[in-house]
């Protein structure tokens, strides 16, 4: 993997945190939130990809479909699982 290939995931994965903040809206604490979770969905999503095999609208070495895939599965999850609250029982 080259160093473009790796500034590209970062900026695009970054992109995509970026939107989804965007579209669902919240403080600064969510946003960067949402960024470390499509950092991390975008290179599993890359890396099981080439794992299994599975390469669609790949750019370069990018596996961009996997990678997307990745990024959107694990920002959803990531956002269903922030909304939990915990309450304590009073004594």
């Amino acid at each position: 993997m080259t160093f473009p290939a790796i500034i590209f995931g970062i900026v695009l994965s970054t992109f995509y945190g970026t939107a989804f903040h965007i579209w669902k809206g919240g403080s600064l604490k969510q946003l960067l939130l949402f960024i470390i979770l499509s950092w991390l969905g975008f290179w599993t999503g890359h890396i099981i990809g080439g794992a299994i095999g599975w390469t669609f609208a790949a750019a370069g070495p990018i596996n961009a479909g996997m990678a997307t895939f990745g990024s959107a599965v694990i920002l959803f999850v990531g956002e269903w699982l922030s909304r939990v609250e915990i309450t304590t029982k009073k004594k």
